[in-house]
């Protein structure tokens, strides 16, 4: 995260050296693990490689998205010195073409702009409609992830796949015209049968698989804990300071072991599942931790965890990828993976240790959530080449960890909190550059590379503490404006800027990994907004006299789309066609009426209105009633779909919830607004220039110096495939020309 310099952030280590035993982010710009060699270094790193049928040792053109990259920040942090002048994205920025805006999908969420980008048409015309949504042929309490959607819609009745997609991703026509591309984690690449109503309406080929597919990682069923202990928890284990010996780990203290497992859990041999926190499957593990002290200064200094599976014990190694042995983590330094061996599905975790008294007093660590790479059929052996060669699927940045959803960090102090986020932050992304990389060089044929990054994103929503109306403290109404805690805030802004440093540094590896015979391009899905108040959509119905039970509302961020469960659509519809007219029109009324009437944040509101944007299904066409479509609402959108104003999201809403400073108190049943416990959004109006998405691109076929003024993220596909001598079909865009050579 980055600002004009780091005062902010030095003034936050100091107030964390101030704890004892207390892990604190390291300052970017010291975090250099030699792995960055600077964009263009055109050294060839695949000599045992024969050259392609082309001639050439580096894909045409890679394309890079930094989730909610904003192009005023990049600019901003270019010009301050925090992302630095041989970085990745200042190189590619003085190099090639940079867009002033560049618009975004409608709504501007992740899944709907990623799908976007990858198929140059409107989330009208692919039907991805929102990152949660329903599929209107199913049941009102059925939903559909955008990430795993069919990608240009389905064949209602009979349900199945789309004879005529109204979309089709820019790698499909590639490949029909003999392209090789590339998917690194990107929505829509992995791989996967698509179903609704346990029926296939997209199968993997040819929609969602490439030559070379990682899908992003999936959840392996255990989520993250903290743990806290103290001298009272350890004791002597001869047999354990035995195998550390014989593993070549030694202590300048006596080795001291946990008496008993920290926790246990069970995993599934089976490929087909993953793990819980129960002993209900087949692959039984115990955890105990061991500390050591690493430093020799005739002190006891222990700096060092080791976590251990007592069956599997403390071997010496050395291990194979996925494998990891097991997890030394040492106090202020990154977390250490840990492979659960003999899991079907590939899990890992790992453990980072956050507070660490010398004498063991005091002893807080987390262990991270566990994750797998979604082991689909069609892409298999991909799936097994990044585990085999970068590893299992790492932890990344987890939001439940800083909003204390997760067990057992209820007393670990903000900055600890903090630091295990960042540590997750840098750690994650360096794994998906490795991706990365690892698919540029195993395929230096590719005419197209396409490569997803997590963050920014993922540090916005937790860190965008910059409007005044935000609460520092999520439990206080009155931590407000000239109550907020400086300190905090400056913390936050330091998180910003090493996000995006963090991101640059996985664009300078992966641009080098390409060469300079590589059209690079770089984007993003959509900007970022600060919000300071969360919205019940229920409630904003229920006041407004709705009947919510014949509703289903799926929300994302700002955006909502609200279902009515209409009679021969949704799978068990009650709700008959005059009936379904009427409360249409009552919800659309409901939201556009809805205002915010309290003049401590409503002051950007146009009249106090929440909603900026609200489309209604059209009630009348030659398909019938609940099946009409229009410009702005596509097969699966909802019948009402609406986006509020920046400063407002359907997400946040605390349990037991907390007004905001000047409303009433807080009503389960009744309150519209309340305080939120996290900070930044997307999901906002795209024509706003704050939903701005990034594009910036350099290389031999794109012209030097310059600027374009505005463009839309539908207009990326039609022009990587200009460059690529394939003509476009079926998208909204249009080929940049004017940044062509």
């Amino acid at each position: 995260m980055n600002l004009k310099d780091f005062l902010c952030l030095i003034s936050a280590m100091s107030l964390a050296a101030s704890l004892a035993g207390v892990a604190v982010p390291a300052r970017a710009d010291h975090d250099d693990d030699g792995r960055d060699h600077g964009y263009g270094d055109n050294r060839d790193h695949d000599h045992h490689q024969d050259d392609d049928h082309h001639g050439r040792k580096s894909p045409r053109v890679v394309m890079i998205s930094l989730d909610g990259a904003k192009p005023d920040l990049i600019r901003q942090f270019i010009d301050e010195g925090v992302l630095p002048h041989d970085g990745g994205l200042a190189r590619l920025s003085r190099r090639g073409a940079v867009a002033e805006q560049n618009v975004t999908a409608s709504p501007s969420l992740t899944a709907v702009s990623h799908i976007e980008i990858a198929t140059g048409s409107t989330a009208v015309h692919n039907d991805i409609p929102s990152n949660t949504f329903q599929a209107i042929v199913g049941p009102i309490s059925s939903s559909l992830s955008g990430f795993a959607a069919p990608i240009g819609g389905y064949r209602e009745s009979p349900l199945g796949p789309s004879p005529r997609p109204t979309a089709v991703p820019l790698w499909v026509q590639l490949r029909q015209q003999g392209k090789k591309v590339v998917t690194a984690t990107w929505p829509g690449g992995d791989g996967a049968d698509i179903s609704v109503n346990n029926t296939v309406v997209q199968p993997a080929q040819p929609t969602r698989v490439t030559d070379y597919t990682v899908p992003f990682g999936a959840f392996g069923g255990i989520g993250a804990q903290g743990f806290s202990l103290s001298r009272a928890d350890f004791t002597s284990d001869p047999a354990i300071v035995a195998a550390l010996q014989a593993a070549g780990r030694f202590s300048f203290s006596p080795v001291l072991v946990t008496s008993v497992p920290i926790e246990t859990f069970s995993c599934s041999s089976a490929p087909s599942a993953t793990c819980t926190n129960a002993a209900t499957l087949d692959v039984k593990y115990a955890i105990r931790v061991a500390a050591l002290d690493t430093t020799n200064d005739r002190k006891v200094n222990y700096d060092t965890l080791v976590f251990f599976d007592t069956t599997r014990g403390i071997t010496a190694g050395p291990f194979h990828a996925p494998s990891t042995g097991p997890a030394y983590a040492k106090f202020g330094g990154e977390n250490a993976p840990f492979f659960f061996e003999g899991s079907g599905a590939k899990v890992g975790a790992a453990y980072f240790v956050s507070a660490l008294s010398p004498d063991l007093s005091v002893v807080r660590f987390a262990r991270y959530g566990a994750n797998f790479i979604p082991r689909n059929a069609a892409v298999l052996a991909d799936v097994d080449d990044i585990n085999n060669n970068i590893g299992f699927w790492r932890p990344q940045a987890d939001f439940r960890i800083p909003e204390r959803l997760s067990p057992g960090f209820t007393n670990f102090p903000d900055v600890e909190i903090e630091a295990m986020f960042e540590d997750m932050v840098k750690t994650f992304v360096r794994y998906q550059a490795d991706i990365g990389e690892r698919a540029i060089r195993k395929h230096p044929d590719a005419d197209l590379v396409m490569i997803y990054i997590e963050q920014p994103d993922g540090s916005e929503h937790q860190f965008l503490l910059t409007d005044r109306r935000q609460g520092t403290n999520p439990t206080d109404p009155n931590s407000i404006g000239a109550n907020q805690d400086p300190a905090k805030v400056a913390r936050y802004a330091s998180y910003i800027r090493f996000a995006y440093q963090t991101a640059d540094k996985a664009v300078k590896q992966i641009a080098d990994a390409a060469g300079r015979d590589s059209n690079v391009i770089v984007v993003s899905d959509h900007g970022f907004a600060p919000f300071h108040t969360s919205v019940s959509l229920t409630n904003i119905l229920r006041n407004a006299g709705i009947d919510t039970t014949k509703v289903a509302i799926r929300t994302s961020g700002p955006a909502a789309n609200i279902y009515v469960n209409l009679q021969n659509r949704e799978l068990g519809g009650t709700v008959d066609p005059a009936t379904y007219r009427a409360l249409v029109t009552q919800i659309t009324d409901a939201v556009k009426n809805a205002v915010d009437s309290n003049p401590k944040f409503n002051f950007s509101l146009r009249d106090g209105r929440i909603f900026t944007v609200v489309e209604t299904r059209p009630l009348q066409c030659e398909a019938g009633t609940g099946e009409c479509t229009s410009k702005t609402i596509g097969q699966d959108f909802g019948d009402v779909f609406a986006l509020m104003a920046p400063g407002y999201n359907f997400d946040g809403i605390q349990n037991p919830g907390v007004a905001r400073l000047g409303d009433p108190s807080f009503n389960a049943a009744t309150t519209m607004l309340s305080m939120p416990n996290f900070y930044g959004a997307h999901g906002h109006d795209p024509e706003l220039p704050v939903m701005s998405a990034t594009f910036i691109a350099a290389g031999p076929q794109i012209r030097k110096d310059t600027t374009v003024r505005r463009m839309h993220n539908t207009d990326v596909a039609p022009t990587i495939m200009k460059i690529l001598g394939v003509t476009p079909h079926k998208v909204d865009g249009e080929v940049l020309h004017e940044i062509l050579r």
